[in-house]
């Protein structure tokens, strides 16, 4: 009897060990996808912005405004969630969008066109697969602000492969 007690509580404690550490590992994948979301709409901001001043086509200056207007507005909504979440956030791009930055601002006329939209169809895919896992959160603020999210960015993807299969 003493052993069969002695089991249940090393096995209560393994379980409370699994819990513990599910919990941790969600809230570092919280705080990931928080910090990624970030610096994803600060690319999405600033390649918007070199849209409107570089693109030949009227419709690709367009779409970096619309680049701009609404991943300020969803970048805005982001700065809360961390804030309530004491989530520091970047303050510059990571390697990989800065890579595409300069790549792109090398470019011009409709090379810049084809460039800043093909990274625009890829990059709005990959964060359309972010925010739908992000909407199964358990946390119900990132969860909140992803399915909020979500339809502005697949209506970006279709405004995106639009433009891709137009230029």
């Amino acid at each position: 009897m003493k052993k069969t007690a002695l089991v249940m509580v090393i096995l209560a404690g393994i379980g409370f060990d699994a819990a513990w550490a599910a919990d941790q590992s969600s809230s570092v994948q919280q705080q990931s996808f928080i910090k990624k979301a970030a610096v994803g709409g600060m690319a999405e901001v600033e390649l918007g912005k070199l849209a409107e001043s570089k693109a030949s086509s009227p419709k690709v200056k367009d779409f970096g405004q619309q680049m701009v207007t609404d991943h300020s507005k969803a970048n805005d909504e982001l700065q809360a969630v961390a804030a309530k979440k004491n989530v520091t956030l970047p303050q510059q791009l990571d390697a990989k969008h800065t890579s595409v930055r300069d790549r792109l601002t090398k470019q011009s006329n409709k090379s810049f066109d084809r460039a800043y939209v093909a990274a625009m169809v890829a990059d709005h895919k990959e964060d359309v697969a972010e925010f739908e896992r992000a909407s199964k959160s358990s946390d119900p603020d990132v969860k909140a602000f992803a399915v909020k999210t979500l339809p502005t960015l697949r209506e970006h993807l279709k405004m995106a492969k639009q433009l891709q299969s137009s230029l």
